[in-house]
Order: C-alpha cells, then sequence, then structure tokens
C-alpha cells in the first residue's frame, strides 16, 4: 500500500514551460512531502524533466509537439484508469499544435472526457473563488445554443458533487452567472436568462441568474461557493483577474482527480529560466490532496470500523 499519492505529471507541450515548471515544482518541500511522482512523456515512463530548457524552442515543429504532448495525455490516462497512478495533473498545452499532432481536441478538457467515456466540466479554484464553466471553447457566436438547460444542469450536478467529494463542502451554496448584460433587464437585453437559466437555477438548488459584474464580487466575499459561469471567458476572465498564478484547473466528472495550471505554454519564455511554478505547485498538491481523500473514502468502505 502506498503512503502518499502516486501522481502522473504529463509533460505538455515540449516547445513551452512544462519541464520548467514540473522541474521547480519537484524542488519544493511540500511537494516532496505530498506525494511520489511519475513524469509521463510519450514513448516512456519516468521520463526526467531535467531536458535542456528550450531544447525544442519556440520554431521547433508544431506537429511533432502535439504528437508529443498528446501521447503523454493518452499514456498518463491509462495509467490512472489502470490504479497505477491516483491522479494526473498536466502541464500546458498548445491547442493548435495538438489539432497539428492529429489530436482533434478543443483542449485537455475534452480529450480527458472522451479518453475517459465521461461527461466533465472545467472548474478554475483558488482560495478566492470557484468558477465552473457550462460551455467550454466554443465560438462566442455558438454559446446561445449550447447554453441549454441540460448543459446547466449537468454543470451544477458536478459542481455539487465535486465541491462535496474533493472540498469536503457538504452543502454546496452555487449561483448561476447571467449571460446577457444585467441578467436581461427583464428581456430588454435578451430573454435567455429568463426563459432558459433561471428554471434550471430554480430546479438544481442554484441562486440566480445574477449579473456576471457582482455575482463573482458576492462569491469572493464568501456568499457562494461556487459560480456557474454560461461561457468560457465570462467565467475565466473572472478567476484569472482575482488568482491568475494561484488557480488550478481542476477537471469534474471524472474517474480520477485531474488538475493543471491556471495557464498555458508560455512558448515566448521558454528556455530563459523565468517561468512561475506557483500554479502548477497549487495543481499537485490539490492532485495529492483529492487523490488522499479518495484513499480515506474507499478505506472507510473497507474497514467501517
Amino acid at each position: 500500500m502506498r503512503t502518499r499519492p502516486r501522481l502522473a505529471i504529463t509533460l505538455g507541450d515540449p516547445r513551452g514551460i512544462g519541464a520548467e515548471i514540473i522541474r521547480k515544482a519537484l524542488g519544493d518541500p511540500r511537494v516532496v512531502a505530498a506525494c511520489e511522482v511519475v513524469i509521463v512523456g510519450p514513448s516512456g515512463l519516468d521520463v526526467r524533466p531535467d531536458i535542456p530548457l528550450g531544447q525544442w524552442g519556440a520554431d521547433g515543429d508544431a506537429a511533432e509537439a502535439g504528437r508529443f504532448a498528446g501521447a503523454a495525455i493518452e499514456r498518463a490516462v491509462a495509467m490512472a484508469l489502470a490504479g497505477e497512478v491516483d491522479g494526473i495533473v498536466t502541464a500546458p498545452i498548445d491547442k493548435a499544435a495538438l489539432l497539428a499532432g492529429g489530436y482533434d481536441f478543443p483542449g485537455h478538457t475534452e480529450m480527458l472526457a472522451a479518453l475517459t467515456n465521461s461527461r466533465t466540466a472545467m472548474m478554475l479554484a483558488s482560495d478566492r473563488l470557484r468558477v465552473v464553466l457550462a460551455t467550454t471553447h466554443i465560438a462566442l457566436r455558438d454559446v446561445p445554443a449550447a447554453v441549454t438547460p441540460d448543459a446547466l444542469a449537468w454543470a451544477a450536478r458536478l459542481t455539487r458533487a465535486g465541491l462535496r467529494r474533493w472540498y469536503a463542502i457538504a452543502e454546496p451554496r452555487l449561483a448561476l452567472c447571467a449571460m446577457n448584460p444585467h441578467a436581461g433587464d427583464g428581456g430588454r437585453f435578451g430573454d435567455e436568462d429568463d426563459r432558459i437559466l433561471r428554471p434550471v437555477a430554480r430546479d438544481e438548488g442554484m441562486s440566480g441568474p445574477f449579473p456576471a459584474d457582482t455575482v463573482f464580487v458576492r462569491a469572493m466575499r464568501g456568499e457562494f461557493d461556487a459560480v456557474i459561469a454560461p461561457y468560457h471567458d465570462v467565467g475565466m476572465t473572472a478567476i484569472k483577474v482575482a488568482s491568475f498564478g494561484h488557480a488550478v484547473n481542476v477537471t469534474l466528472g471524472l474517474p480520477f482527480p485531474r488538475t493543471s495550471p491556471d495557464h498555458g505554454t508560455a512558448i515566448d519564455i521558454a528556455g530563459q529560466d523565468r517561468a512561475d511554478a506557483g500554479s502548477m505547485i497549487e495543481a499537485i498538491l490539490q492532485c495529492a490532496r483529492f487523490a488522499e481523500r479518495i484513499s480515506l473514502e474507499l478505506g472507510a468502505l473497507k474497514d467501517p470500523q
């Protein structure tokens, strides 16, 4: 039996800062104490993150980088499903490179959902705010059709389950962010909030919908445990303004914990030893805590005494 959680950490896009922030994170004593780590590359396990910084460079082949990143994700998921690791932490990928490498997914969240046959939701969480997206990587023009009662209800259910399991919040308080300015202002600025969002909020036990320009402030003041955002940028802007560099991306709905930093590949500074590993450290520590909670749950099931 493992005494500490074992986590798989994927290297991400090799043109970016993944190797650098992993290396720095593994030098943090909190990480060393919290978990065992297996670094996952596309063709082998325990690929140490000591490759020369900037080895690939910003001009490295995007398709090859995408194949590298995608294969590492596939390997890490296979390990988690087989019970060889207790959770996954993913370093940043480049979405265009992922597509060029043969993986037709908008990002990590959608790829992980497909690999595990799961219905998932993306949550960005910090000690100040938690935001969950009802829709993820789609064009703004496609948002109205995608913000359906089903999408909102699933986001609420996954959020409530995740807060109970990962954060030990027995009765999560959820707020729904409106889609239109001033929550539509009685239909003057659109009727979606009254016609679609409000009935779902009522049925799923959420407060709202509240206008975007107030709901996140209210959550940061402690009124809500999480905010469900109808589309990507309204939610991501709020959490990144509040906590950039300290927030963690958590995928809800998977059969294992998965976290990642709240930033991208930063190819422009790769190889310069300038990357801040703060969010990667937090991602590892949170994933380890989640894995420990699962272990305790399983222990309680095996030994009710």
